[in-house]
């Protein structure tokens, strides 16, 4: 059975990929919960070479990126991509484009699942980030049929995408249309309800992410547990 080391749920987006797309797929793992520690988590070190979450491991295999991680479970489980292979082609686009883009809405907009904020700025950057995405799964649902962006089932590229979902939740920030309601559908998956159910419950809080939030915007309401003393 593959062990998925993932960080914080409120705060990980990275980890909510493979775990997402392993959760809603039914494929069996085990969860390895490790928290943030603040100064680069140098724990992280002992169980993943980057020192990074998510890292899956697979008996004496180690992968220890989110886009690696579903390669890798594909190759056992052909499901996580779609069967037809232009919609696996678009899948994997919008996944590595996912991977690799749209900094200004990982910067400004940083995850953090059970909080809601006002922006202090909606910079042209951030809009045009918006832009991309809406388009993005836009041409996905109509050109595949939807509900989801590669077709009729949710795959990895959706998992992908999970994250930013959890951001317009979060700054109040919306696509409108066809993306909008596939936002709201991914929030509905039964993987997102008990990833942000889990997320409520933790009472940590890093230093670090918090700074980063309450950086971007005002404070509108926390719905997490209180913090541990």
């Amino acid at each position: 059975m593959y062990a998925l080391y993932v960080g914080n749920k409120n705060y990980s987006s990275w980890s909510l990929r493979p775990w997402a797309l392993l959760t809603e797929l039914a494929i069996p793992f085990e969860e390895r919960f490790q928290r943030f520690e603040g100064n680069g988590s140098p724990g992280f070190k002992k169980f993943s070479p980057s020192g990074r979450v998510p890292c899956l491991v697979d008996g004496d295999t180690v992968v220890w990126d989110s886009l690696a991680i579903a390669e890798y479970v594909a190759e056992d489980h052909p499901r996580v991509w779609s069967e037809e292979r232009r919609a696996r082609a678009f899948a994997r686009s919008a996944a590595a484009e996912m991977h690799s883009s749209f900094f200004e809405l990982r910067n400004r907009c940083s995850m953090s699942v059970g909080v809601r904020i006002q922006l202090h700025e909606h910079p042209p950057a951030l809009q045009r980030d918006l832009d991309r995405i809406a388009a993005l799964w836009q041409d996905g649902l109509a050109r595949f049929g939807g509900p989801f962006l590669a077709g009729s089932r949710f795959t990895a590229v959706d998992a992908f995408y999970a994250p930013v979902a959890f951001r317009l939740q979060t700054y109040g920030l919306s696509l409108g249309g066809a993306a909008e309601a596939y936002a709201k559908r991914l929030l509905a998956l039964g993987a997102c309800r008990r990833w942000e159910a889990d997320a409520l419950a933790e009472d940590f809080r890093d230093v670090g992410h918090e700074g980063e939030i309450l950086a971007s915007g005002k404070l509108l309401k926390d719905l997490r547990v209180p913090a541990a003393r």
